[in-house]
């Protein structure tokens, strides 16, 4: 006898607290994963730091007794020496909790330094699953301020060794032990990075629901996040302040951390991580520019995930995502440019960083198998933007 659906698992989610003005409750939060604890580690965009939303957090958590710390040298993509400076940070002031605040780098940067403070041992011991994590880090707490990489609630975590390659640490120690969905930290985030996040999130939902690994347990969070991110981006991006839109993105971006975080992503992912090796590239246009150059191929043998991602976006087949799609990029006025820095690039060498092994999951992941032709196309297709 058969079973249907198919059996599937699901892994742990930490606890979520969502709600305009919830950030000012960082104190009790930290008591909560960290009894008694009053030696508090914040890492935070530096861009957070200067716009001063930081500020407010760090002196809430003074005033209830914290002795805090502040690791703010973040820009851009996340790097393995920032990990290992924020884990020494957290070392020398004999942490009791790590708050990461911020975009995707700060909360990698903050999730990894939490976990592997307790030992000796830098990022790059931990890279691509060579050596396992320490059992027990330091508690830490995410604060999300864009919409867009789910990353406080995955186990994935994205960063940069010397040279530039984009690498990985994987790990359910990495998780947070409590997430803060504050949309009123994300009201200052400009209409260009709101839209790259948003779109991130996006096709984080829909890569989810539609790869190899997709499951009906997880469909159900991928599905929500599809129609929240659907629903609020074009308004969000249009209407800055508008605090209910800001609201539905942070939930959608949410549950798609979620849902990658149980079945990842696929070749859209593959391209943006490609970039990302070639030249520095913010990773939502980049991922955004990759599912614009395959969705229409990937739709043509679609077996009823993408129909069902398509209803879930309020459309009534599969066959209208590449075009409505493509018109959400427009309406959220997304350039579809690469940075100067690819010029110098030409189409087989971002096909090479396709085939590395580093990005071979997201390529297998992929529902429809991805030729070497189907990598030349799509890397021709990018490179006509640079």
């Amino acid at each position: 006898m058969t079973f249907s659906p198919a059996p599937f698992s699901l892994n742990a989610v930490p606890e979520i607290h969502f709600g305009p003005g919830r950030a000012q409750a960082l104190a009790a939060d930290v008591q909560a994963v960290a009894p008694g604890g009053s030696s508090v580690l914040v890492v935070a965009d530096a861009a957070l730091v200067a716009l001063g939303l930081a500020a407010p957090i760090q002196r809430a958590l003074e005033a209830a007794g914290a002795s805090v710390t502040l690791y703010a040298e973040i820009a851009g993509e996340p790097k393995a020496a920032q990990i290992d400076a924020a884990a020494e940070a957290a070392r020398h002031q004999g942490a009791e909790a790590v708050i990461a605040l911020g975009g995707g780098s700060a909360l990698d940067i903050g999730k990894v330094a939490a976990a592997i403070a307790p030992a000796e041992e830098d990022a790059m011991h931990y890279a691509l699953a060579a050596n396992p994590l320490p059992a027990r880090g330091i508690p830490s707490i995410c604060v999300p301020t864009t919409a867009g990489t789910g990353s406080e609630l995955s186990a994935t975590n994205v960063f940069a060794n010397t040279a530039g390659k984009k690498l990985w640490i994987w790990g359910q120690e990495t998780k947070p032990k409590r997430v803060v969905l504050d949309p009123e930290l994300t009201l200052t985030l400009p209409p260009h990075l709101t839209a790259w996040t948003g779109l991130d999130a996006f096709v984080h939902a829909l890569e989810a629901c539609t790869n190899r690994n997709a499951t009906v347990g997880n469909s159900l969070t991928s599905h929500k996040a599809l129609a929240l991110i659907a629903g609020a981006l074009a308004t969000a991006v249009k209407e800055p302040q508008n605090l209910a839109a800001r609201g539905e993105l942070l939930l959608g971006s949410a549950f798609a951390g979620i849902a990658i975080d149980n079945c990842g992503t696929a070749v859209a992912h593959n391209i943006s991580h490609a970039l990302a090796g070639l030249a520095p590239v913010h990773h939502g246009l980049a991922t955004a520019l990759g599912l614009e150059a395959t969705l229409a191929w990937s739709v043509k043998t679609d077996d009823g995930q993408f129909a069902a991602a398509a209803k879930a976006c309020g459309l009534a087949g599969a066959d209208q995502l590449p075009d409505w799609y493509s018109d959400l990029m427009t309406q959220c006025g997304v350039a579809r440019r690469l940075p100067e820095a690819f010029k110098i690039f030409d189409a087989a060498t971002l096909a090479s960083e396709m085939r590395a092994p580093e990005n071979q999951p997201m390529r297998r992941s992929t529902a429809r198998e991805v030729t070497d032709a189907d990598i030349d196309r799509f890397a021709a297709a990018l490179m006509t933007l640079a």
